[in-house]
């Protein structure tokens, strides 16, 4: 299946200059330092004018591989619960990225939560921005959609210990990028101590512990369920380091500061 944009020229640029542009600028506004291999991060998926600077910041520190999987959240109702697309291409306004039928075939075997389903991707932004961010970074990559709308514990852990069997095995060759935006729609500083607190847990890659802190302190982190996939699985790989790279709300650009969202960008060794 070719999947179309959905979002361009709302959440980015329909232009490809000039959607180039505004990649390039944001991975470049970053201090300059040596570009590592992770085993996974975590980005934002807002509009590019509000958190593309933080995703940026993450892209300019990652050595990419050229295989990645790409755990996202399914924002609207229709869909599987686990959603992933297992063959064809997403077009963006640079062109078309390829999915990596082989390694999602082995992520479905190893994980049967996971089914397959274009319905939950056909709207969905939080996988979609991150594409031109990849194909300027790392031309000819190919990768897998995964979406998930499921926020029971036992399922993320399930769907984390599934995609840990695939990629132990494949070394560092594949990333395993997942996006969640934080708080949502409460004043700067209310948002700013509460992603702090779901950013320790992320810091100490305590699944559990991050659940039950957006459970408990209403952490609106809507990639709650990808983020505790992504940290069952690193748990399970013994990757004892992350890194936050760089912290922002969106009052940083808008200036209002009665109702924002955060954004924090992340880095997993």
């Amino acid at each position: 299946m070719l999947r179309l944009p959905a979002v361009a020229g709302r959440f980015y640029p329909s232009d490809p200059n000039e959607l180039r542009s505004i990649v390039r600028s944001c991975v470049h506004s970053s201090a300059v330092q040596t570009p590592v291999r992770v085993k996974a991060c975590l980005v934002p998926h807002a509009g590019y004018i509000y958190s593309g600077h933080v995703a940026g910041a993450v892209f300019a520190r990652l050595s990419l591989p050229s295989r990645i999987v790409i755990l996202g959240v399914r924002h609207y109702p229709r869909g599987e619960r686990a959603a992933i697309i297992s063959a064809g291409a997403w077009r963006t306004p640079l062109g078309d990225a390829i999915i990596d039928t082989a390694l999602a075939g082995e992520l479905l075997h190893a994980c049967p939560l996971l089914k397959e389903d274009s319905v939950a991707h056909s709207a969905e932004h939080s996988l979609e921005v991150q594409l031109p961010f990849l194909q300027v970074q790392s031309p000819g990559f190919t990768f897998v959609p995964i979406a998930l709308g499921t926020a029971h514990l036992e399922e993320l852990v399930a769907i984390g210990e599934g995609i840990v069997r695939v990629l132990s095995a494949c070394g560092d060759s594949v990333l395993l990028l997942t996006t969640s935006d934080m708080n949502h729609y409460e004043d700067d500083a209310t948002t700013r101590t509460k992603d702090h607190k779901a950013i320790d847990r992320l810091l100490n890659l305590d699944a559990h512990g991050l659940y039950h802190v957006c459970r408990t302190e209403k952490i609106s982190m809507c990639g709650l369920g990808p983020a505790v996939a992504m940290l069952t699985a690193l748990k399970e790989m013994g990757h004892a380091q992350a890194e936050l790279v760089r912290y922002a709300t969106s009052a940083d650009v808008s200036g209002d500061r009665s109702a924002v969202v955060g954004y924090a960008g992340m880095i997993f060794f």
